[in-house]
């Protein structure tokens, strides 16, 4: 079975509804919701966290890599939610 590489943290997006929180937690998660449930306003931001989750998976690159590329596609897409939009028992 194929590792899916955790991240240490896990990031937050907001994806279909207001207050629909997603915690991704590993690259495998991130690059299937970048390929699936996405918003259809992507830029070149989604398609490098795209990518990179797709080496991370492969060998190639850091878990840590695809956390910050897959942040970088959240705010570019307007979907990230910051840890103090959070409610304390929705961080983890």
């Amino acid at each position: 079975m194929m590792d899916n590489k955790p991240f240490e943290v896990p990031v937050v997006v907001e994806l279909g509804h207001v207050g629909k929180y997603r915690h991704i937690r590993s690259a495998q998660e991130a690059a299937e919701c970048l390929m699936t449930v996405w918003p259809l306003n992507r830029g070149p931001r989604h398609r490098d966290a795209l990518d990179t989750c797709l080496k991370v998976l492969e060998g190639y690159r850091s878990t840590a890599d695809a956390r910050r590329a897959l942040i970088e596609a959240a705010k570019e897409s307007e979907v990230l939610v910051p840890d103090d939009r959070l409610p304390d028992d929705r961080l983890h």
